[in-house]
This record gives C-alpha cells, structure tokens and sequence, in this order.
C-alpha cells in the first residue's frame, strides 16, 4: 500500500505538527499548575498564569477533563486534577517500588540460576520488562529493559494473565486473535484457558519454544500489599541448559524470588505469618 503524505509548507505537516507540539506543552504547563496552594483553577486564573487567551486556555481544560485528567466543577466552574492523574501516579509510585524491592531479589535469583532474570508487568495483551538482569554464561539472551512481547507466548505473560481477574481475562481474550510466532506458540483462547488453569492451580508458568525457538523461562508471581499479582519474575536461557530438568529445578527459586520481592513490597504471607521487612 503506498503510503501518500503531503509535501511540508504553510499548513501542512510541519506546521500542524508544529501546533500539536505547542498544545502538549501548554497542556502540560496547565496541569503543573495544580498543587498543594492551587487545587482549584478557573479559566481566568489559569489564562493569567499561563499567558494564553481564555478561548485557547477552556480547549485544553476541556480537553483535560474529556480524559478524565482534570475535574470540573459545574457549581463554581473551577477545575481540579482528576482521577486518571492519581491512577497514573500510583502506576508510577508501583514501578518506582517494584524496582527497589526486586534489585538485590533478582541479583542473587540470577547467582543462583546463572541464567537471565527479568522482571515483568502486564500491559493490555503484552508484557513490559521493567528490570533485567542478563546470564553470565557467554551463550545468554541480549535483550533491552523496557522492551515487550505477546503475553500468551511468554511465561510472565501467561503468569499474569492467570492472576487477572475473570471479567478482564474474557475482555482481553474478546476478538484477541493470538499471533503464533513459532509451531509451539498457542494460539487458540480455549487452550491458552486451559494452560492459565493449570497455572493458577500450580503457581508458577513455563513456555518451551513458545516466544522463539530454542528459548524457555519459567516465571513466578510478585504480589502487592494487597495481595494482588502485580508483576512477575521470571528465568530464562537457552534450551541447552534450560531443559525440563533446569525448568522444574528452577521453579522453587523463582517462586521464593518472587515472594521475597512480594514481602519487600509489603505483601503478607499468610502461609508463614511473615511480612516484609
């Protein structure tokens, strides 16, 4: 399919993209607005502060309280921050924890494994390592932190998605036609259900060959202070040493890894009666 864009002049790409850049900034200079003194803004005060007109300064508040980044207050017309600024605060606050709790966890997971560890969390139908910690072994996996992968084909991801509750497994698994990325990849909902059963019965996940041939992992939950699976660890390597053997001796390591991250992070282990310390 060709691919048409305009050629850059008055009006075109450059200039819009020029506009749109503008808008983001004066957007965001709007919410910084907002602080402990200055948790209610009307239009005017705002308009003021930021030396934009009324008209331009009610299009990006209007626009903020549309993505429920701000509040408005129909009675006195004043707007507020809203709840998908606090929802995406608390994400920031758990990766910001998550990294502290699990950096001493998975340096010794890797010690002990001498095989890559990871940590991961679940983002819609794919997972995001966050922390990475890669083999010493000169056969290992190279690969960036932040980097994503298909959650059904990995076993982070399928370890995850077996912690989620009912109702949003069944709205992710709607219309989620699974890519099969080698022979052993599943790709099929009603299998992948029946692996996430038997994940939730055993407590930790596996995938062979699944994500990339000649590749397999095993991986065990991270939970809050809440008790929620928040995040997953998981050891990976080359199947030549990560061989059902290496799978199944690895999981008890990977799960303790997971719950003492999990205690660091708050979680009560109602098992022992031990907490994080």
């Amino acid at each position: 399919m060709s691919d048409l864009r305009p050629v850059d002049g008055p009006g075109t790409t450059a200039s819009r993209q020029h506009s749109t850049l503008s808008s983001v900034r004066n957007a965001a200079r709007l919410l910084k607005e907002f602080s402990g003194t200055s948790r209610e803004l009307g239009v005017s005060e705002l308009s003021r502060r930021l030396g934009l007109s009324k008209s331009t300064t009610h299009r990006l508040l209007s626009t903020l309280a549309d993505e429920r980044l701000l509040e408005h207050d129909p009675d006195t017309g004043a707007y507020r921050l809203g709840l998908a600024v606090y929802e995406l605060g608390a994400t920031v606050s758990v990766h910001i924890g998550l990294h502290d709790a699990a950096d001493p966890v998975i340096d010794s997971l890797r010690q002990a494994t001498r095989e890559t560890v990871q940590v991961a969390v679940l983002d819609g139908r794919q997972v995001v390592y966050l922390e990475r910690r890669e083999s010493p072994h000169t056969l290992r996996l190279i690969g960036p932190v932040a980097h994503r992968a298909d959650a059904h084909a990995t076993s982070s991801g399928k370890l995850l998605l077996a912690c989620i509750r009912a109702a949003s497994l069944d709205a992710l698994l709607d219309g989620w036609v699974l890519p099969r990325t080698t022979p052993s990849t599943i790709h099929d909902a009603g299998m992948l259900r029946s692996n996430l059963t038997t994940i939730r019965q055993r407590g930790w996940a596996e995938e062979v060959n699944e994500a990339e041939m000649g590749i397999a992992s095993i991986a065990a939950p991270i939970r809050n202070d809440l008790g929620e699976v928040v995040a997953a660890v998981s050891v990976s390597g080359p199947l030549q040493r990560m061989t059902q053997d290496s799978l199944t001796r690895f999981a008890r390591p990977a799960v303790e890894a997971g719950l003492a991250i999990s205690r660091r992070l708050g979680y009560r282990d109602t098992t022992t009666g031990r907490s994080g310390a």
